[in-house]
């Protein structure tokens, strides 16, 4: 009976996978139809029998290592330094500090309102104008008492020119000495709000004095940076941030044009700095100087193209020619009050 029933048991077994049941079974666990095995590969047609369809997995493109592989990242970049047409100067810095504001009215203003003219406030024993045209001057000569100025040649920074300053009454005032931060136009611009002590240094602080021609100073009067600029270009950069360095210093403002006026300038020079005082304009004049021995220019201007007077006294005063004699340059019946042949006493 056992040998019986062994061969009823192969038969059977061969005839099931004869007639193909396994390869059911076989297939109805690999499709994943119990919804567990969703990611066994999918039963080849030729198991089946069935027309070949599309495995959702056949689109994917195949990988190799090389793309499979995390991509290494390049190194970055660092960022590219700004141009230098761009960069802030000390000097644009400067300005952008400053308060912008309308003018003030010139009520009250007076040079009196700064102090004596040319004052030694720094105590050295030399009054401020001898200090300048010490400082600014090139072979110069003095007085026996060391301080005064007689003689000595200037490159002069405004017209880009040579002038040979000769101390007398005909020919001091072709060179004077002028405050690149008007005093006017200071008093209208926060000096009214200053100490009196405030105002004078302000006055005679060498950061805003410059010997220059005597016609272009009188030309350029109380204007600011807006009204008037030196007819040489070279040192506009300079003056304009020796300005600046003066408002800054005694908390002055700007009106919207002055300030407008000096960022186009300084947007053609970047890095300018602002100047300390203690040093003249990096000037270079055409031709060469004059020798020691020339005489000086006709009265009236060493450039020769402005008018001999003062508009004012107050303009005397700030170019430091006050008092003015008949005959000297400068002098004006206009500015003689008492027609007794001094003016602006």
């Amino acid at each position: 009976m056992g040998r019986r029933a062994s061969r009823r048991r192969r038969r059977w077994i061969a005839l099931v996978v004869a007639t193909g049941v396994v390869p059911a079974f076989v297939y109805i666990g690999a499709t994943g139809l119990d919804g567990d095995n969703t990611s066994t590969p999918a039963a080849t047609p030729a198991a089946t029998g069935a027309p070949a369809e599309p495995s959702p997995t056949a689109a994917a493109p195949t990988t190799t290592p090389e793309s499979s592989a995390t991509p290494t990242p390049s190194a970055p970049t660092a960022p590219s330094s700004p141009a230098p047409d761009v960069q802030r100067s000390e000097a644009l810095a400067a300005l952008e500090s400053l308060p912008v504001k309308g003018r003030a009215p010139k009520t009250g203003y007076d040079r009196d309102q700064f102090g004596p003219a040319w004052a030694d406030v720094d105590g050295n024993g030399c009054d401020t104008r001898n200090d300048i045209l010490a400082r600014d001057l090139t072979q110069t000569a003095l007085d026996p008492d060391t301080c005064t100025v007689r003689t000595g040649l200037l490159a002069e920074p405004y017209g880009a020119s040579w002038v040979r300053f000769v101390r007398g009454e005909n020919t001091s005032a072709l060179v004077q000495i002028d405050h690149v931060v008007a005093l006017s136009d200071a008093w209208q611009k926060g000096a009214q709000q200053l100490t009196p002590v405030a105002r004078e240094r302000l006055a005679n602080d060498p950061l805003n004095l410059l010997a220059v021609d005597g016609g272009l100073n009188q030309q350029k009067s109380d204007g600011d940076a807006a009204t008037w600029l030196p007819p040489n270009k070279s040192i506009r950069c300079d003056y304009v941030a020796r300005q600046v360095a003066v408002k800054a210093r005694y908390d002055l403002w700007v009106t919207a044009a002055e300030r407008d006026a000096i960022a186009r300038i300084l947007s053609r020079c970047p890095g300018q700095p602002l100047s300390t005082g203690n040093e003249p304009l990096d000037v270079t004049p055409s031709g060469p100087a004059p020798s020691p021995g020339t005489p000086p220019p006709p009265a009236g201007s060493a450039s020769g193209d402005t008018p001999t007077a003062f508009a004012n006294c107050t303009a005397a005063r700030e170019a430091g020619a006050a008092p003015l004699r008949r005959g000297e340059p400068g002098y004006g019946d206009h500015l003689d009050g008492d027609g007794d042949g001094v003016a602006c006493e």
